[in-house]
């Protein structure tokens, strides 16, 4: 039985009240709104930034993509040039496709045995739905964020507030990448302790950022339907940290420095955590090389001399064994001739 979930969540938990009643102390609200921001913002850069490096370090002396077509050969054969893309341009039209619609997970299927050994393959069609749903509505709350940290507010990011809360519902209004953002997570735990085969592979670190994620969801929706946290104040203090002169607005409330701590948390556990396929999907071979291997020859530039054996080397050293062995030869033993008589005087 996998209940490595649990152990995440009380961690979560953990957390959330470290925050709430840490801010209570003299110099709390110090330190969970400025200095742990910091620290984690510090880490996360280095982290993400280090791993890239490292990634862009490994040496890639072959073409790996992976395909699901076919590749240009001969003229009269028609290429996938998307799926086995052989130039510049069909890499990039698939990382963008890959990146925004998360094309390779469109095409996903399950097997499954249905009436004794029959084997079933069925389009996971609804996970593609939530894990786009999720990164989508993950992008728009962050994008939405940054009028928090600018002066005046960028047109673009004014329009997308606009269009997140068409609907209109309620004073404030409704924003639909939250409640998506909140739909989308709690479907992802729900595979993962639901789908058998998926909670057996699950470890405590798949768990873990997916309930910290969804804390952060609940308190943002929290103090903006039902705590009612001065969003003058908010601003104030977002603007100090942005300008480099942090100071406490008092009177903000518990929930949001438990909402910012979340906050901190996810980007410390960021670099170092499978989360990082935000940027190593762009170092992938896999994905970001062309597959132009017949067009082209990719020799190891690491390889170094080797002394080998040819085959007519090894026939000449055992020709005469062959032979005695009745095994073919490529060249005979060539007739002795028979020596002259030496002349007298």
């Amino acid at each position: 039985m996998n209940i490595s979930y649990m152990y995440s969540l009380i961690a979560v938990i953990v957390l959330f009240l470290l925050a709430y009643v840490g801010v209570k102390f003299p110099g709390g609200e110090v330190f969970f709104g400025i200095i742990i921001p910091y620290l984690a913002l510090i880490i996360f850069i280095l982290g993400f930034i280090n791993r890239v490096i490292d990634w862009a370090r490994s040496p890639v002396p072959f073409r790996i993509p992976t395909t699901c077509g076919q590749q240009k050969s001969l003229p009269w054969i028609k290429p996938a040039n998307i799926d086995n893309p052989s130039t510049t341009g069909g890499v990039i039209v698939r990382m963008i496709l890959e990146v925004v619609f998360f094309r390779s997970l469109f095409r996903n299927t399950k097997c499954e045995l249905k009436e004794g050994d029959k084997i079933s393959y069925e389009w996971e069609k609804w996970l593609w739905l939530f894990s786009l749903t999720f990164h989508w509505a993950f992008f728009t709350v962050l994008f939405r964020h940054l009028r928090l940290f600018t002066e005046p507010v960028p047109a673009c990011v004014e329009l997308v507030a606009k269009l997140d809360g068409f609907l209109q519902i309620g004073l404030p209004g409704l924003m639909l990448s939250g409640v998506a953002l909140l739909a989308a997570v709690t479907f992802l735990f729900l595979r993962r302790i639901l789908i058998p085969q998926v909670k057996y592979i699950s470890l405590g670190s798949d768990y873990f950022p997916l309930f910290l994620i969804f804390g952060i969801a609940f308190t943002g929706i929290l103090m903006r339907y039902f705590t009612k946290v001065d969003i003058v104040g908010v601003k104030e203090f977002t603007m100090s940290l942005v300008t480099l002169n942090p100071h406490v607005i008092k009177g903000i409330g518990g929930v949001f420095y438990v909402h910012l701590f979340f906050v901190s948390v996810l980007l410390v556990y960021f670099p170092f955590s499978k989360l990082m396929h935000l940027g190593g999907i762009f170092m992938s071979p896999t994905r970001n090389l062309a597959n132009n291997s017949r067009a082209k020859r990719h020799v190891n530039p690491w390889n170094y001399p080797v002394k080998i054996h040819t085959y007519d080397a090894y026939e000449d050293e055992f020709r005469e064994k062959m032979i005695e062995a009745n095994l073919p030869v490529e060249k005979m033993i060539a007739p002795e001739t028979p020596e002259e008589p030496e002349e007298k005087e």
